[in-house]
C-alpha cells in the first residue's frame, strides 16, 4: 500500500510540537524576564528534541530490515521522547500557565506603579505652580518694601530705572521657563520627558491591560527603572534656584512592590496543565501510533525478541 510523505496525523504530530514549544517559549520567557534569545532558543532545541524522536520511531517502525533492531531503537526513542517530554512539562511548559494564574495580581501591581508614575508630573506642575507663587508673592513683597529695605531689593536683583513690574514680570518667565524647560516637556519634537513618559505609559497600560505575555516582562523590567530616572531628572530640574530664592527640591515618593518573584517561582503544574500536556502527548504521538508495521514483521515481533515460532503465536 503506497503512503502519502505527510499524512493528517503527521501534520497534527508537527502542529502539537510547535504549539507546545511555544508554551515553553513563553515559559522560559517569563522566567528568563524577557529575554528573548534564550527563550527562543530554548523553544528550538524542546521541538528538534520532540519531533526528531518520536518522528524517527514512527519511521522505525514501518521498517522492513534488521527489525528486531530497530524494534527497539523504536522503543527507546518513545521512551526519551516521553522522558523529555515529562521534563519539559514539569519546566517551562508548565511555567507558562503557573504565571499567568496570577495574571490578576500582577496586573494590579503593575496598574498601581503605572499610576504612580502617571501621576508624577501632575505632582511635579504642582509643585511648580506654587513655588512660582510664593516667588512672585515674596518680590511683591520685596518691591513694596524697597525703600525700607534697599539691600534686600538688590538681593533679588532687582535694579533702579527699570520698572518694578518689567522686571518682576521678566523674573517670573525665568522662573517658569527653568522649571519647565525643552526637556521637560517639548510639544513640537514630543521629546521631553513628560511626552516620553506619557507615550511610554500608556503602552505599558496597554499591554498589561490586554495581557501580552511577550511584552509584559519588559513592562515589568523597565516599570521601575524609568520611573526613577524621570523622578530625578524631575528633582534636578528643581534644583534650580532664582535670585534670592529659598526653597526644597521637589520630593516625590515611590513604591514598589516585588513584581519579578510572579516570573521567577517555579511551582508544581496543576491538573489542568497536566492535563493539556497528556494531550498534545497523544497529539505528538499519534503519527508513530497509526503508522503501519510490516506486515511480514509485524507478528514476529515476540518471536523475534523471545525466541518463540510463528505458529505458537498463530495459536495464542
Amino acid at each position: 500500500m503506497n503512503h502519502s510523505k505527510i499524512s493528517l496525523a503527521d501534520v497534527l504530530t508537527i502542529l502539537a510540537s510547535l504549539g507546545f514549544s511555544y508554551m515553553c517559549f513563553l515559559g522560559t520567557n517569563f522566567y528568563t524576564l524577557g529575554n528573548v534569545t534564550i527563550s527562543i532558543t530554548v523553544a528550538l532545541i524542546i521541538s528538534l528534541l520532540l519531533f526528531s524522536t518520536v518522528f524517527t520511531a514512527k519511521l522505525l517502525k514501518r521498517t522492513s530490515v534488521n527489525f528486531k533492531t530497530r524494534f527497539i531503537a523504536e522503543m527507546v526513542l518513545l521512551f526519551v521522547f516521553t522522558v523529555l517530554f515529562v521534563l519539559f512539562t514539569y519546566g517551562p511548559f508548565a511555567h507558562y500557565f503557573t504565571v499567568t494564574a496570577n495574571k490578576s495580581e500582577i496586573v494590579s501591581k503593575i496598574q498601581t506603579r503605572i499610576i504612580q508614575a502617571e501621576n508624577m508630573f501632575p505632582a511635579y506642575e504642582s509643585y511648580v505652580e506654587n513655588r512660582k507663587n510664593l516667588y512672585n508673592s515674596k518680590l511683591n513683597t520685596v518691591v513694596s518694601a524697597k525703600g525700607i529695605n534697599p539691600s534686600e531689593y538688590k538681593k533679588y536683583d532687582f535694579v533702579e530705572g527699570t520698572p518694578d513690574a518689567t522686571q518682576l514680570n521678566k523674573k517670573m518667565l525665568n522662573i517658569s521657563a527653568n522649571l519647565f524647560p525643552t526637556n521637560y516637556s517639548d510639544l513640537e519634537t514630543k521629546k521631553g520627558i513628560k511626552e516620553v513618559a506619557t507615550n511610554w505609559l500608556l503602552d505599558a497600560k496597554k499591554t498589561t491591560v490586554s495581557w501580552k505575555p511577550i511584552g509584559i516582562t519588559n513592562v515589568v523590567l523597565d516599570i521601575e527603572t524609568n520611573s526613577n530616572f524621570w523622578l530625578s531628572t524631575l528633582v534636578e530640574i528643581s534644583k534650580i534656584r532664582e535670585k534670592g530664592e529659598q526653597t526644597e527640591e521637589f520630593s516625590y515618593t515611590l513604591t514598589f512592590d516585588d513584581i519579578k518573584q510572579y516570573f521567577t517561582t517555579v511551582e508544581k503544574p496543576s491538573v489542568t496543565t497536566l492535563l493539556l500536556a497528556f494531550l498534545m502527548w497523544v497529539l505528538m504521538i499519534l503519527s508513530w501510533f497509526v503508522a503501519g508495521r510490516d506486515k511480514n514483521k509485524s507478528g514476529g515481533i515476540i518471536k523475534l525478541l523471545f525466541g518463540r515460532s510463528q505458529t505458537t503465536i498463530n495459536e495464542l
